[in-house]
């Protein structure tokens, strides 16, 4: 049996894939292996350390937009092998950072680096290669970046613990400088051309004010928001729970297992069923999951519950995110419709953490707080149920 013209080439995405498992999980995750050692050597509080990473998401947003225009005007062999090589330079810089100011500074390169190199640009590659099998290609690149952190971590950890945090960011930045940079450079050779704006073809402006734009808009800011505010508050929230301290490590570290599972289901069974109607009920598993963790988040089946289905929904949530504009807006300037989201992202994903702590009470605990996230989320998917039905109207 021949292979489609219109399949994605699978080969193509899993070296991009293996560039994906390696940044994410050498920078994005490698920043949690490096704040204590950093903070006793710099002498930095948990909050002066924890703005790096603050400072590295805002960039990642700010820069998101300019990127995903280079990358439709067909630039994205460039893009992508300079925010490789951008990102080894960083973490060669990073080993002999001394001061506060320097750390910062190389952070928010490494945001710009990230920008160039994550899920985003990516999404947007293989969407303008691949117009017709995107999703698929897609959904392989989020599996394999999924593993990031069961992967990286351990390596990195090992490497801190044999060598010290300096001569092992080393390591990590030859991974970038003669793998990730070899492979964009080698693997987005003859990228598609820039978008002609025909009298068929709108500007991406035009879309950007088209009702299903916006309201996919709500739903990612939002999604992104409730998924950035939980990670960093999940040890206390189970904890003051009242569950056991096995649990309590347990149920966090095997939500990263339960979403490459979700992607996996949705990799070998997406054919059985039909796209929107899977588009409209994924996103709704995560307030499910956080009703969960308010109402019986204290006993240990409320808990399996919401680790099963923020796993499952957080997994697939991700495909749903990365395909939606292209789905229901245009696959034409997709970068700059998906980058033209990156500030507002930014912007909630630091500030919903610090919310979160901010709605705490040694009374209520957390439950204002994931009254607030299940709202967000409900919010979230109606949105996109909504600019689902003006799209498949037109």
């Amino acid at each position: 049996m021949t292979q489609s013209p219109a399949a994605h080439d699978r080969r193509f995405v899993l070296w991009l894939s293996v560039a994906q498992l390696i940044t994410w999980g050498s920078v994005f995750y490698g920043f949690s292996l490096l704040m204590e050692p950093v903070e006793r050597e710099l002498g930095l509080t948990r909050a002066q350390s924890s703005l790096a990473f603050s400072l590295a998401l805002f960039a990642e947003g700010a820069a998101a937009f300019p990127i995903g225009r280079w990358i439709d005007a067909g630039h994205e062999r460039a893009v992508m092998t300079g925010g490789s090589l951008l990102a080894g330079v960083c973490l060669i810089v990073h080993s002999f950072v001394h001061s506060q100011a320097a750390f910062y500074a190389v952070w928010l390169l490494l945001g710009v680096a990230l920008a160039g190199t994550l899920y985003n640009p990516v999404f947007a590659v293989v969407t303008r290669r691949f117009p017709q099998d995107f999703r698929r290609a897609i959904i392989t690149l989020t599996f394999l970046g999924g593993l990031a952190s069961t992967v990286m971590i351990p390596i990195f950890a090992g490497l801190i613990s044999a060598m010290g945090w300096r001569q092992a960011l080393w390591v990590l930045a030859g991974l970038q400088l003669l793998v990730c940079a070899p492979l964009h450079f080698v693997q987005l050779r003859n990228a598609p051309g820039p978008v002609v704006h025909a009298h068929a073809v709108k500007p991406p402006h035009e879309h950007m004010t088209s009702a299903p734009y916006i309201l996919i808009g709500v739903f990612t800011v939002g999604m992104m928001a409730v998924t950035a505010a939980l990670p960093p508050h999940m040890i206390s929230l189970l904890r003051g729970a009242g569950l056991d301290e096995k649990w309590v490590i347990a149920i966090p570290a095997s939500i990263g297992a339960i979403q490459v599972l979700g992607r996996l289901l949705l990799f070998f069974f997406e054919h059985r069923f039909d796209v929107h109607v899977a588009n409209r009920t994924i996103p709704m598993l995560i307030p499910i999951s956080l009703a969960f963790l308010l109402f019986a988040g204290g006993y240990v089946w409320g808990a399996a519950l919401f680790v099963i289905f923020f796993g499952l929904g957080n997994g697939m949530m991700t495909i749903v995110k990365g395909t939606a504009i292209a789905q229901y807006v245009s696959r034409e300037n997709i970068g700059a419709l998906t980058g033209a989201l990156g500030p507002p992202t930014a912007v909630a994903r630091a500030v919903m953490p610090w919310l979160l702590g901010s709605l705490w009470t040694a009374q209520a605990g957390y439950s204002v707080g994931l009254s607030v996230l299940i709202a967000i989320c409900a919010a979230g998917a109606g949105a996109l149920v909504l600019a689902q039905r003006i799209a498949l109207k037109r």
